[in-house]
């Protein structure tokens, strides 16, 4: 014990330090040999496809997040026994201690506010919020059974998004430009389109995190360029433009060989990408080349940035006709904690014609069946009301992470299919019970990937999107 207390730090360095040299000898070493590794990987295009781990029915991703969390109980899942409960308290047996971001467990019943109707050949039960949808309700498949580990906005987002609810973490469409590449030469792996407002998870959400930073989420605007000063100045022509990329060129690639830094590389591929996409870009813009009857299906209308979701949809199957892996559409504002039906309502109006028409425009032009469509929001919405005199609200609903349904389209799923069920309030998911992981890896596995084989070592462990616990694909929604 007398000898510990002696140990000062400058005692440790001087009995230890031909440990530490041989640490910092260690370091010095590996960082060598991993930029070699690095300079051997990278001299590939680190867009080009990959073979998948077994053939998958999907190519691409169309991914429509509804951030916020739209209300289950008033699109898919009715629950006619809530309209027999509202202004009761949930049973204490049904919410077992259970804890919520603004109401208390024992808060009265809401019942839902519109009416159900069954559609299609498969006879889907949808809300007659969502006429559109209920018109192509046979080539969609629900699932009502979804659960989440966060019953915040910030890190529901972000768990959906990237497999964890915290930053930092590679997107679900980085690790897809990683793991697939692009059949895109022309344009980005991995596009982001946003309208509806603020998102919680902000750009973490489609941030490459600890995966090479050329496969990060490259956000598009949906009017004029698509990205800010992808046109040339005044002046400049392309002959200089190229010449000036050939000489910054070859200077990152006299540093990369220098000192193997993979984010040079990067620099060097956004680069000529950029150089690419100014070709490319005005004609994706074009809506113009569009026929109206396509436009009027979308209900699209590039002036009017009230059709900015709409317009997002149609640049999105325009993005994945021209070989994009993953486009992701965001749509804020369904975050209702007050007046969930004129919420509901109003976001429905906003979405759903353009949701449909995605489905039946890649339909139609043979681009389905290899085309996933995923829409959902990040958790549901309470059974119970949403009330409060200090904070304006009235005839809300809460978030509920226990049960929230999402759809599909295309892509190799089993259309007309609705999976899972909830109880009779929509508290608890009572059969074929899905976790967020699972849909994730559903997805990959759609797209030819074993969710298990797609890895990334870093910082000594081998990372995947669906994280540490046991998940599975979903295989009874896969035709």
């Amino acid at each position: 014990m007398h000898w510990l207390q002696e140990q000062t730090r400058r005692h440790f360095f001087r009995n230890c330090g031909v440990g530490i040299g041989k640490i910092a000898l260690a370091s010095l070493l590996a960082e060598s040999g991993m930029a070699n590794e690095v300079v051997h990987a990278d001299n590939a295009n680190p867009f080009a496809p990959k073979s998948t781990h077994f053939p998958g029915k999907a190519k691409r991703v169309i991914y429509l997040f509804m951030a916020g969390a739209p209300s289950q109980l008033e699109l898919f899942d009715y629950k006619p026994k809530l309209a027999e409960m509202e202004g009761k308290p949930i049973p204490p047996s049904v919410i077992a201690g259970q804890r919520y971001a603004f109401i208390q467990p024992d808060a009265a019943v809401l019942g839902p506010r519109f009416k159900f109707a069954k559609h299609g050949q498969c006879g889907a039960e949808i809300s007659e919020m969502l006429p559109g949808l209920s018109k192509v309700v046979d080539d969609i498949t629900i699932l009502r059974s979804v659960h989440t580990d966060h019953f915040n906005h910030s890190p529901a987002q972000l768990f959906c998004n990237t497999g964890n609810g915290v930053p930092g973490r590679p997107s679900m469409g980085s690790w897809l430009s990683y793991g697939l590449g692009s059949e895109a030469h022309d344009l980005p792996s991995f596009v982001v389109l946003k309208s509806g407002g603020s998102l919680s998870g902000g750009a973490a959400m489609w941030n490459a995190g600890f995966l090479p930073s050329v496969h990060q989420g490259v956000p598009f605007r949906g009017q004029g360029d698509p990205i800010l000063h992808v046109s040339n100045p005044p002046g400049f022509d392309t002959k200089a433009q190229r010449e000036s990329l050939d000489l910054i060129r070859q200077l990152n690639q006299q540093r990369f060989d220098a000192v193997g830094d993979p984010e040079i590389r990067t620099r060097m591929e956004a680069y000529e990408m950029a150089f690419r996409m100014q070709s490319r870009a005005p004609e994706l813009m074009e809506f113009s080349q569009e026929t109206q009857e396509t436009m009027d299906l979308y209900g699209a209308n590039p002036s009017d940035p009230k059709q900015a979701f709409a317009n997002n949809c149609l640049l999105a199957r325009r993005l994945a006709e021209r070989g994009v892996r993953f486009v992701q559409v965001y749509h804020a504002g369904w975050d209702h904690h007050s007046n969930v039906e004129g919420g509901i309502r109003a976001q429905a109006k906003e979405t759903d014609q353009a949701c449909a028409a995605l489905v039946e425009d890649l339909r139609r032009r043979g681009m389905l069946d290899d085309t996933l469509i995923v829409w959902g929001g990040e958790f549901g919405r309470t059974p119970m009301v949403e009330s409060s005199a200090a904070l304006g609200r009235s005839q809300g609903r809460d978030h509920h992470p226990q049960a929230f349904t999402m759809w599909f389209s295309g892509g190799g799923m089993k259309p007309g299919l609705t999976y899972g069920k909830t109880d009779e309030v929509g508290f608890n998911v009572v059969e074929n019970k899905v976790h967020v992981h699972d849909v994730q890896a559903t997805i990959l596995h759609a797209l030819g990937i074993d969710h298990t084989k797609l890895t990334f070592r870093h910082r000594g462990l081998n990372f995947k999107l669906t994280g540490v616990e046991e998940h599975h694909p979903i295989l009874d929604l896969l035709s």
